[in-house]
């Protein structure tokens, strides 16, 4: 059986003429959860005042889409390997390039994890690349998405 994901998305004229480009961009996500974030385009897609700056944007939420799933399935990968995650930080960036036709996609997406591990068990360096290629074969976002993703990782130990 699928699994389905649902999520709401809602936004209202509120008077703006609106044919003359000058409405707001604000919205609200909300989530089977019970919680509502607001969103909006970005800034740097739609200048403000009609955007708002401290709202998720949809390219924010891809990014932070993809970090928190290779989140996930790193520990999830880990875990079972034996290791023992403390701390996992990521500061994800994603990069917004122009298609053959001029058309702009978020072409790349950097993950760049901090991870401290603590036990007696630590992996090499080498086997914290195979770990995030695991994390990343197994990530359900990036098994959904054509955008490049490298995985730029630290670790340190506790």
């Amino acid at each position: 059986m699928a699994h389905q994901y649902r999520a709401t998305v809602k936004w209202k004229r509120d008077g703006s003429v609106f044919t003359d480009q000058r409405y707001i961009r604000g919205h609200s996500w909300s989530f089977d959860g019970g919680i509502e974030v607001p969103a909006s385009s970005s800034p740097l897609s739609v200048r403000l005042p009609y955007s708002i700056a401290e709202a998720v944007d949809p390219e924010e939420a891809f990014v932070a889409a993809l970090s928190s799933c290779h989140m996930l399935t790193f520990l999830y990968v880990a875990a079972k390997q034996g290791y023992v995650v403390d701390e996992y930080a990521d500061a994800a960036v994603g990069e917004m390039t122009k298609k053959e036709r001029g058309k702009l996609w978020v072409s790349k997406v950097i993950l760049a994890p901090a991870i401290t591990f603590s036990s007696a068990k630590r992996p090499s360096p080498e086997q914290l690349d195979e770990l995030h290629h695991l994390a990343h074969e197994e990530c359900y976002i990036a098994n959904s998405v054509k955008s490049e993703v490298v995985v730029q990782g630290a670790m340190s130990f506790a």
